[in-house]
């Protein structure tokens, strides 16, 4: 009888590590990992999972796995790194596993500023209901799947971030992931804390682009347009597969998408325009691989979406979002879709990647929360700045400084108890409230829902 394998995870609360822990488990490894603290959804995940974790760092639970994986985010002076090293344990970054353990002979990476998530999940999903068996890799939590799976086919689709692979290979991880098939939503510079230019930020794109054959790109991104030279197109006009007349509602996406003059009509449970953007490119994608339209369509209706992406916490007189939208650029996207579908007031309550802190991001606040009537900057997560290689990023009252350059209601409320009575006592019947960041807002979005369900105010409204 061969002896379970065993796989230890050093930063498993990432959502991508995460995934994969989840992965290597129901494939009937043993599964351990460790990180600086856990919370929900994450670690809601991994306990559903059965999946064996502890907070701190400590070299002396490791015992003898057949194979690590260190996270980015672990750091390059963890303690368990180094025990792992000193013991001659094997160790990779999650690139590297994903590579290794995910990546098929039929490679489908997704990749882009935004939108990789998305159509991530989705591609995954459309490709599971039509029997392709894929391997897959998600940087996020689908709400009806599981976020990755080792499937038995030569198909696979993985999520290709453009961040730096570990702490001691900075290679973007879509460098390991043998890509015969790219779906390329969008460039647009990003990572200012790893990429502190924008060519350098390009070149990693042009260098994956340069590399594969098979390109399923955005043609209304105009980075993109520079970039690729050959390529299925998707967008809003000349494009091989064209989507318009988008409608959106608290119920979902209503659109059309063109391809060899045929009409699809297409409904998606997700809310967001920029939605039909990734459910386009994934349509396309999934047609170009040989898979039927009507059986992509009915795929695409049946798509729940992803914690974290736009997600409703809270359905009442007042609705409560969750989303990971961490960039100025990616915040205003949202609270645009919010604006439009809501009558009421907009609440944003906003925080930054560790790029969107720096000062070379000033300029792009610059409007970015106009579609906000409420903007509430939170107090900001610590961070260590040895590891980010950060200097001086912008604390909470100097990024409210910044966004009220351009917006007049902006609140800098460093107490999270303060910051949950605000939105009790300032949010109405019709209003939305949203949580905007990569962090995971120390439970107030909980407590905030609390507060809105129990509140005789909102009751009387």
């Amino acid at each position: 009888m061969t002896s379970q394998k065993h796989i230890h995870i050093i930063g498993i609360c990432g959502v991508a590590t995460s995934a994969i822990a989840i992965a290597f488990k129901n494939k009937g490894w043993k599964v351990t990992g460790s990180d600086k603290g856990f919370f929900p959804p994450v670690s809601t995940e991994l306990e559903k999972h059965g999946v064996d974790f502890y907070a701190g760092w400590h070299p002396e639970k490791i015992g003898r796995p057949d194979l690590v994986l260190a996270a980015t985010a672990s750091g390059t002076q963890n303690p368990e790194t180094a025990y792992v090293k000193e013991n001659s344990i094997p160790i990779k970054s999650d690139a590297e596993i994903r590579g290794e353990y995910f990546a098929k002979k039929n490679s489908i990476v997704c990749a882009g500023t935004w939108g990789k998530t998305s159509s991530t999940a989705l591609l995954s999903h459309i490709l599971l209901k039509n029997n392709f068996d894929p391997s897959f890799v998600i940087g996020g939590i689908p709400i009806s799947t599981d976020p990755s799976r080792f499937g038995d086919s030569d198909w696979s689709v993985i999520e290709g971030d453009e961040y730096k692979s570990s702490p001691w290979d900075n290679r973007p991880k879509f460098a390991h992931l043998k890509t015969t098939h790219l779906l390329l939503s969008a460039i647009s510079w990003d990572h200012a804390d790893l990429y502190p230019t924008e060519e350098s930020y390009f070149e990693v794109f042009r260098n994956l682009i340069s590399k594969t054959k098979f390109i399923v790109a955005n043609k209304d991104n105009a980075k993109v347009r520079e970039l690729v030279s050959n390529a299925i197109w998707y967008g809003t006009k000349d494009a091989d597969y064209t989507y318009r007349e988008v409608s959106q509602s608290s119920n979902g996406l209503d659109f059309i998408i063109n391809h060899n003059s045929v009409d699809y009509k297409i409904h998606s449970q997700l809310i967001g325009k920029f939605q039909a953007e990734n459910i386009t490119g994934c349509f396309a994608m999934a047609s170009e691989i040989g898979i039927k339209p009507e059986v992509i369509i009915k795929a695409i209706a049946d798509f729940k979406g992803m914690k974290r992406r736009l997600e409703k916490r809270f359905v009442g007189d007042i609705t409560v979002f969750d989303d990971i939208a961490h960039s100025p650029e990616k915040a205003s996207t949202i609270l645009s879709n919010l604006k439009e579908i809501y009558s009421g007031k907009v609440i944003a309550i906003f925080e930054p990647n560790i790029g969107g802190r720096s000062r070379e991001s000033i300029a792009k606040y610059d409007n970015a929360f106009r579609n906000a009537d409420i903007v509430i900057i939170p107090r900001l997560t610590k961070l260590k700045i040895a590891e980010n290689e950060l200097e001086q990023p912008m604390e909470g009252d100097e990024l409210a400084s910044s966004i009220s350059k351009t917006h007049d209601n902006v609140k800098y409320i460093d107490d999270d108890n303060a910051l949950v009575d605000f939105i009790k006592d300032s949010a109405k019947k019709g209003d939305c409230v949203a949580f905007l960041g990569s962090h995971g807002f120390r439970g107030m979005i909980g407590e905030t829902i609390k507060a809105l369900t129990i509140s005789p105010r909102q009751q009387s409204q």
